[in-house]
């Protein structure tokens, strides 16, 4: 497989209407996944010991789920969150896109250099004790994975840190690297991390855009842009915005598996 890849298509669904429920940056914490998932009204199925869990997944009333991105790092069980999230996609039973925590992890699957930092390396441990067979499953899964959806006729876009009107349903370079990362300044805090300009202030396209990446104890919502990214791997919460009830739905986080110089005082993480 080769060790980068171009943009793929972009994938956008624009006849399934749902209904979904949006669910932010889960980062590994599968526990809190489970309890979100059973809160909504789904029917969780699961077999095997935590790490290595196969799930079955429905809803009676046939929603689906849609996940923001960042399955990976961070949190105690990225192999269960990966599992529930491939098997949601291959069933179409629910949507997943990629985040820019997904991506590292994928590139470092394929033989790349990456930094090993920000919880990526929770995750390489965690893989440790996997197959080579769903490894590579992984790999391509995480290639597949679309960077941003346009779902119901057009009036909600998710990308797992938002992106311009200008941009739905298109592809290239700088669409994908927008979905994932936002929009930044090119330079870094005094933490080495990212200093982000908020896309969000100047929105006006017709669609509802939602999105994680960066994490604040609270929801936030600017010019009909959502950022349901809570925080969870921080101790916060894993957040799920019902499509189209718009209607919150919150799980606390077991512990605080992962600590940032940035949560929550000092401001967004991602």
């Amino acid at each position: 497989m080769p060790s980068d890849l171009s943009p793929l298509p972009p994938d956008t669904h624009f006849d399934d209407v749902g209904p979904f429920d949006l669910i932010g940056d889960v980062h590994g914490c599968a526990g809190e996944l489970e309890i979100l998932l059973d809160m909504l009204g789904y029917q969780l199925e699961f077999d095997g010991p935590e790490g290595q869990r196969a799930y079955e997944v429905t809803h009676p009333e046939g929603r689906k789920p849609v996940l923001l991105g960042d399955l990976v790092d961070r949190g105690p069980r990225t192999p269960d969150v990966l599992r529930l999230a491939m098997h949601l996609v291959e069933t179409g039973r629910g949507h997943a896109v990629v985040g820019n925590h997904d991506d590292k992890f994928r590139r470092w699957l394929v033989g790349n250099s990456v930094v090993l930092s920000h919880g990526i390396e929770r995750t390489i441990e965690q893989f440790s004790r996997e197959t080579r067979q769903f490894r590579d499953a992984v790999t391509d899964f995480l290639h597949t994975l679309p960077d941003h959806l346009v779902l119901d006729r057009g009036q909600l876009v998710v990308a797992h840190a938002g992106l311009h009107a200008h941009m739905h349903g298109e592809t290239g370079k700088r669409v994908r690297s927008f979905a994932m990362f936002g929009e930044t300044t090119g330079e870094r805090d005094e933490h080495g991390l990212p200093i982000r300009l908020d896309w969000a202030r100047n929105y006006s396209g017709p669609a509802t855009v939602v999105h994680g990446h960066v994490a604040e104890p609270d929801v936030r919502e600017r010019n009909n842009v959502l950022c349901i990214d809570t925080g969870c791997c921080f101790g916060g919460h894993l957040t799920a915005l019902t499509w189209p009830e718009r209607k919150l739905f919150q799980v606390p986080a077991h512990k605080e598996w992962f600590n940032s110089p940035r949560w929550p005082t000092n401001g967004p993480d991602g």
